[in-house]
C-alpha cells in the first residue's frame, strides 16, 4: 500500500476556492466506496496507526464516480460527504489550499488506477 505523510496548517488563506472538485462539491458514490474503498479499513487503520497520523484519507474514482473514506482522529471512519466535512473541518480556512496542493497527486494516483491514500500530521503554522 502506498501512504504518504501530509503536512496541513490551520491558518488563513484568502485566495479563491477552485470550482467543481469532487473532494470539495461534487457529488460523491457510496457503491463505489463499498467496492473500492470499504475492504481496506483495516489496513488503513493500521497504517494510520503505525505512521502516527492525526488522521487518513483515501479517494478513489471509476468512470466519474468519486467516493473518500477519512479517519479521524479517534479512529472514528467517515464516508463521502461526512468525509469531506470533517475534512474541511480538520483544515478549517486552508481546506482550498490544501486540496489545491493535493489535486495533482490525486489525479496523478487516480489517472494511473490506484486509489489515493495520505496519513496526515496536522502542525500549527507560526505567526
Amino acid at each position: 500500500m502506498r501512504t504518504s505523510s501530509r503536512e496541513t496548517h490551520a491558518q488563513e488563506d484568502h485566495r479563491e476556492e477552485p470550482k467543481e472538485s469532487p473532494a470539495e462539491d461534487g457529488p460523491l458514490t457510496l457503491a463505489l466506496f463499498e467496492f473500492e474503498l470499504q475492504e481496506h479499513i483495516a489496513e488503513y487503520l493500521q497504517s494510520k496507526r503505525d505512521d502516527n497520523d492525526d488522521y487518513f484519507f483515501a479517494v478513489t474514482e471509476h468512470i466519474n464516480d468519486v467516493a473518500m473514506l477519512l479517519i479521524d482522529d479517534q479512529d472514528a471512519i467517515h464516508i463521502n460527504e461526512a468525509a469531506r466535512s470533517k475534512l474541511m473541518a480538520f483544515w478549517q480556512t486552508n481546506y482550498a489550499k490544501n486540496l489545491r496542493k493535493l489535486i495533482p497527486d490525486i489525479a496523478g494516483e487516480l489517472d494511473n488506477g490506484h486509489l489515493y491514500v495520505a496519513g496526515v500530521k496536522l502542525t500549527q503554522a507560526a505567526d
